[in-house]
Order: structure tokens, then C-alpha cells, then sequence
């Protein structure tokens, strides 16, 4: 929102069940403290809010598994990621905590509003239970196959593979986390908030008004859950972990935690209210505030759906004015894994590399996931850090530096505009031009791209040393000399101001060599006055040397191998239960050969396949984008389930299914016969 009176900035809660890693930097915190340090920079009022998601299933599950409680394990993570932050530069004004009291007499508050103005429907279901457990299983204590992609680790609440948000009902072959007992299915009541009533808002809040505004990959999942239609959605769970319901009649309840974890935005802003002295209310409930959420895809629902109707039906809290979610950030060719340590751990990251926090920072950012799945490897990390920071921001700086204290003993030299050469007006109106650009690409939330501005007002400089050439005209015309060091010191100092948002620490670094704090208007301009002393020249950056990228990629290796021995049975799927043998002959399993291969418009994960059956051509989509290239599926023959019903997805008739085996590692590759056969061959 231009010109808004204060601006109101969220981050994703990260859940205090593990350290961060790369991949959450890189989809919802590193953007967010680039957006809040540049609004700053301009003098405007800005709360930058985020804290520890300590609720939910995530959380007891890791307490079960390390024998711990609860408490135990969000108070050790919560530390860790909060030290984590701040050694690593995010800037939040405020990093609160679900499990405080303030958020839950908030939360509570929250919700007995809505249901005193009858805003939830009570109602009863079945849900799974856990006879040996006794208890009632929330939806990340049931895994099961993904009716959408038939990933066979989906979670009761979502598949992890294809995306897709699920119900624990919907699950294939649903299984406890907890225990082998078979699922029974048994009454419970719980408070239903009826999303589908919001559909209409929803479709004009988001589709008309912020069409234009808001990413495509945001504006395309919205899309696909309003045209599935939304349903009624429980906002309690049955658990004795989180935020209790504050009815009489709801023992044994907590608030969801997608209801919980949102309103811990308004109770970690109330806390840093108290403590600034303002009043909450004006980042909340007053319109003229801009309020952004920085999140995952994988929270685009929650944010752009289920939370803001929730705000709506309240009445007194304002609206996102935009979610600019992120793709995720893959590592070294596979996907980000906790599961499997397959990672780069911020923390360890910190104590391994002390002193590069921006060259990580620099790294992440070139490669944002904006608006597609981006890759972080270890030779990339080099070659971006050598190539880019230390040969061309980091070599200007110090070229101009030495120059300077060379020459002038680090003096600025006066500008004679009366001797101004066509290059040296040329370059100033350059940088100009640079500085509001930066502007425009922040706003837009293209940070990759407000970056690459930054390092070309530095390759501009680079380029305007080479071709004007100081240390000869110092010998031929001494006033040309000055002239230019002159113009290149301004630049320096531009470089310095466009660095704060993205690589502070460096800034700061570069801002005490300047003897110079330049505030972010000055951007553009020549703020460095005549006689101004700099300091002594320093690098700004060093050369990431190649035994440091093997130790790391070494390193990497050792943690797949070390959690693949280790732990084998949590990486291969368990075997499922017995059937008899003439429901096996139910399945009709032919051979046939793939013709055509293609991605299916607008997805990610999804290629659909024509498939020669001997005696007909079948169209079969399977989940697999990732993991095969189409045109090198051609000519495969595969394993068919040739009898499966058909299954409309994405508006494509799906008449059965291909084959797949899944390794340790998460890989799936074609069930293929041994060798060539006919076309409609059984598979006996």
C-alpha cells in the first residue's frame, strides 16, 4: 500500500521442533528483512513480527521421539532459532512465542469472539483413534498414500510431494505414527468454521482486487481452491498440547494450531507494543497500515484463505495487502529433508563459516525461489562469492579506496564541474537512475532482481575505473584525476546505502571505512562532501577456497550415508497389511510403451503420458515432474494398473496407472520388464 502510515510485516512461525535451515531462509525470512530494512531506511514507521510455533502435532511427536516433553523441546528450539536469527542478521522488532501467556489469552479471546457472535458450527464427526494410543489422532499422527499422487508418506493434512491439502479420511491405507494398532474410526465433536460461506468474498477480495498485484503462483493456488469449492473446516483438536479451548464444555480440546498460529502475529505484536509504548491496535485494526505476510507455498492456503476469513468474520482486524509467497529452495539436486539430513543448518552454517553471514545472505538471495523452485549448491556458492562479491563489488570498493589514500591520503578531492567530462556526467546520471530502480524492484517484492541493480551501480563503477583510468591520468591531468576518484568515492558511498537491506553486516563494515552512515534518500545522489576523511583500505570479502566447498559437500555425503545406515526402516515405507490372494487377481497389471510425455499446464509435479496398450492408447498422469525429464520418458515400457477407475485431474481423464518404486532417498523410477515385450502383455 503506497503511502500507508505504518507498515505491519510478517514472517512465517517457524515450529520450535528443529534448527532452521537454507530453505527456510530462503522462503520466508530473508525477503521479509530485506522489505522491513529498506522501509526503514526510508524513515517509515514498521513492525517487522514474528516468533516460535509451539503448538501442534509437530511438537509432541518430536518430544515423543527424544522422550522429552513438550515444553521441553519448544523452549530448546525456541532459544536456538532465535539466537540463530540474530547472529544471521533478520531484523525483527519482536521474535515472540506461542507457548507465552499473552498469546493465550489472546488466542482464547480470538476465539470465544467468534463463537459468542456465532461464527463456528458445532458439530460431530468420526475421526481417527488409536485404540493402543487412546487417544484421538491429530492430522500429522496419520500417514497414508496420497490420493492425488499416490505418495505414500502424505501426512493427514497435507502431501508433502504434490502439495495437495487433504483430510486424514481421504488418505489411502491411513496408518497411527504412534503405534501398528489398526485405526478405528469414533465420534468427537469439535468447532467447525464454515469456510465455503467465504467463497464469493474470497473470489473478490483476492481474484478481482489483487489480480494484478499479487504473484501468479499465489493467484493460481487460490484459484484452484476456490474452483474445488471449500468446506467447513475444524478450528479444535483433540490434544493436551497447545491453547485450550475456553468453553465449559470442551475438555480435552485445543485450538487448532492454523487458527492458533496466526493470531501469534497479534499477541507477538501486542508484546513489542507494550514494550515500544504504542498501541497494537493502530498495526491491526486501523486501515491505513500495509500488512504483508512472507511465506512458503506451502502456507499459501493458510494465509490467503483460511486465516483472512477468519479476520473477516472477527470484523476489526484489517487484511493482508499482499502474500508474496516463495517456491521452495532445493540442495545439491534433491529436495531439502529434515528426515533424511539433508540440509544446510543455519546454526551449524554460523559456527563453521563465523564472519559470512552476507556471502550467504548474497548467495540465497540471487537465488530466491520467487517464482519457481530455485537450487542452492556449494560450487555455486563459490563461484557467486569470487566471481561476484569479492572480484566485482568487493575488488571496486577496495580499487577506489587505495586509490583515494594513495593519492589523497584519503581525502575527497573538491568536484570541478567545470571540467566534468561526458563519461563522468554519464556515469553520475547512471547511478541516478540505479538508486530509483532499487526503489521500484523492493516494492514490487522482486528482490532478486533489486539486487542485481546493487552489483551493477558496482560493475558501472568497474567499468568507469577501467575506462577513465585514475592512475595515469594522475601522471597526465591531475584535476581529471581527482575528478574521477572524486565521482568513483560517490559511488562507493551509493554502494554503500544500497547495501544496508541486503548485506548488512558488509554495509556496516563498508560504512565505517567511509567514516559515513548515509541515510537510504541519499541514494542517487553525491552525499560525500569535499575533504571528507576515509579510513585505511581492508577487504570486504574473502575467496571461498576449494577445501572449504569438498569439506562441505564431504559433509553433506556423510549425513545421507549416516541416516541411511542408521535408520533404514524410517526412510523405506513399512510393508502394508496382508491380503488374500483373490484380491490380487482384482488388479489387472499390463505391460505398454510410453508415446508422448508432457507437463501438465501449471503444475509443478504433474506429466501426463500416452500410453500404448496393444489393444488401445491410454492417458495416465502420474506425480513424477520432478524426478524425469518427459522426453526421455518416450519409448519406456512400464507397468500398468490397466483396471484402476478413471480420475479427472486438472481437467485430464487419468485412465490408470503407471508403476513406480520409490528408494530410500525419495527418488521413483519405472517399474520396467526385464526385457521388451509385446504391448497388453499381463503382469502375472
Amino acid at each position: 500500500m503506497k503511502n500507508a502510515k505504518r507498515h505491519l510485516i510478517t514472517s512465517a512461525l517457524p515450529y520450535a521442533n528443529g534448527p532452521l535451515h537454507i530453505g527456510h531462509l530462503a522462503g520466508a525470512y530473508l525477503n521479509a528483512d530485506i522489505y522491513a530494512r529498506f522501509l526503514r531506511g526510508r524513515g517509515e514507521d514498521v513492525a517487522f513480527i514474528c516468533g516460535s510455533d509451539e503448538h501442534g502435532a509437530a511438537i509432541t511427536i518430536r518430544a515423543k521421539k527424544d522422550l522429552i516433553t513438550p515444553q521441553q523441546v519448544v523452549d530448546h528450539y525456541h532459544q536456538q532459532i532465535k539466537t540463530a536469527f540474530e547472529e544471521f542478521g533478520i531484523s525483527f522488532d519482536i521474535y515472540h512465542r506461542t507457548s507465552s501467556t499473552l498469546h493465550h489469552e489472546t488466542a482464547q479471546a480470538f476465539f470465544k469472539e467468534l463463537n459468542d457472535n456465532n461464527k463456528f458450527i458445532l458439530k460431530e464427526s468420526e475421526q481417527f483413534f488409536d485404540p493402543e494410543a487412546q487417544q484421538f489422532l491429530a492430522d500429522r499422527y496419520i500417514t497414508g498414500t496420497c490420493p492425488n499422487c499416490s505418495y505414500e508418506k502424505a501426512y493427514g493434512d497435507q502431501c508433502e510431494n504434490c502439495g495437495t491439502s487433504l483430510s486424514p479420511t481421504e488418505l489411502i491405507d491411513p496408518k497411527s505414527t504412534l503405534s501398528d494398532a489398526e485405526l478405528e474410526l469414533r465420534k468427537t465433536s469439535h468447532w467447525y468454521f464454515p469456510l465455503n460461506e467465504y467463497e464469493d468474498w474470497l473470489s473478490q477480495w483476492i481474484l478481482q482486487a489483487h489480480k494484478q498485484d499479487w504473484k501468479k503462483n499465489v493467484l493460481g493456488q487460490v484459484k484452484s481452491w476456490l474452483t474445488a469449492g471449500l468446506q467447513p473446516r475444524a478450528m479444535t483438536r483433540d490434544l493436551d498440547w497447545g491453547v485450550t479451548v475456553p468453553l465449559d464444555d470442551a475438555d480435552g480440546k485445543v485450538l487448532y494450531v492454523w487458527l492458533d498460529a496466526p493470531i501469534g502475529y497479534i499477541s507477538a505484536t501486542k508484546a513489542w507494543a507494550e514494550k515500544e509504548n504504542k498501541r497494537w491496535q493502530d498495526y491491526w485494526q486501523n486501515d491505513d497500515t500495509s500488512l504483508v505476510h512472507f511465506i512458503g507455498k506451502d502456507n499459501i492456503v493458510f494465509h490467503t484463505i483460511i486465516f483472512p476469513s477468519v479476520l473477516k468474520a472477527h470484523g476489526n482486524f484489517i487484511l493482508p495487502q499482499n502474500v508474496p509467497a516463495n517456491e521452495f529452495m532445493n540442495l545439491e539436486g534433491d529436495k531439502i529433508s529434515t528426515s533424511r539430513n539433508w540440509a544446510i543448518w543455519l546454526h551449524e552454517y554460523l559456527e563453521e563459516l563465523p564472519g559470512k553471514q552476507d556471502e550467504l545472505r548474497y548467495v540465497l538471495l540471487a537465488n530466491m525461489p520467487e517464482t519457481k523452485d530455485s537450487e542452492f549448491t556449494w560450487t555455486d556458492f563459490q563461484a557467486r562469492v569470487n566471481n561476484e562479491l569479492v572480484a566485482n563489488l568487493g575488488n571496486f570498493v577496495n580499487r577506489v579506496v587505495v586509490l583515494t589514500n594513495k593519492y589523497y591520503g584519503g581525502l575527497l578531492q573538491p568536484l570541478n564541474a567545470d571540467s566534468l567530462t561526458a563519461e563522468d556526467e554519464k556515469v553520475i546520471m547512471q547511478v541516478k537512475e540505479y538508486a530509483g530502480k532499487i526503489d521500484q524492484e523492493i516494492e514490487q517484492f522482486r528482490f532478486r532482481e533489486a539486487l542485481a541493480v546493487l552489483m551493477d551501480i558496482s560493475r558501472l563503477g568497474n567499468q568507469y575505473l577501467a575506462e577513465r583510468e585514475p592512475w595515469k591520468l594522475y601522471k597526465t591531468d591531475p584535476e581529471q584525476a581527482a575528478n574521477v576518484l572524486h565521482v568513483a568515492l560517490q559511488i562507493v558511498a551509493n554502494v554503500s546505502v544500497a547495501m544496508q537491506p541486503f548485506l548488512p553486516h558488509k554495509a556496516k563494515v563498508l560504512s565505517e571505512l567511509l567514516n559515513f552512515e548515509g541515510e537510504w534518500n541519499e541514494i542517487g545522489s553525491l552525499p560525500l562532501q569535499a575533504a571528507h576523511q576515509i579510513g585505511k583500505p581492508q577487504l570486504l570479502f574473502e575467496k571461498i577456497e576449494d577445501e572449504l566447498v569438498e569439506a562441505q559437500i564431504n559433509k553433506l555425503k556423510e549425513n545421507k550415508e549416516k541416516n541411511s545406515m542408521s535408520e533404514p526402516t524410517e526412510n523405506l515405507a513399512p510393508s502394508k497389511n496382508n491380503i488374500e490372494f483373490g484380491d490380487f487377481t482384482k488388479i489387472d497389471l499390463r505391460i505398454g510403451t510410453i508415446l508422448s510425455a508432457e507437463k501438465v499446464e501449471k503444475t509443478d509435479k504433474l506429466l501426463v503420458f500416452t500410453v500404448d496398450m496393444g489393444s488401445e492408447k491410454r492417458t495416465i498422469i502420474s506425480g513424477v515432474a520432478q524426478h524425469y525429464d518427459p522426453a526421455l520418458c518416450v519409448g519406456k515400457q512400464v507397468c500398468v494398473v490397466a483396471n484402476l477407475a478413471p480420475k479427472t485431474m486438472r481437467g485430464i481423464e487419468s485412465q490408470g496407472m503407471i508403476l513406480f518404486a520409490e528408494d530410500p532417498e525419495g527418488r521413483l523410477r519405472f517399474v520396467n520388464p526385464e526385457e521388451v515385450m509385446q504391448n497388453g502383455s499381463i503382469v502375472a
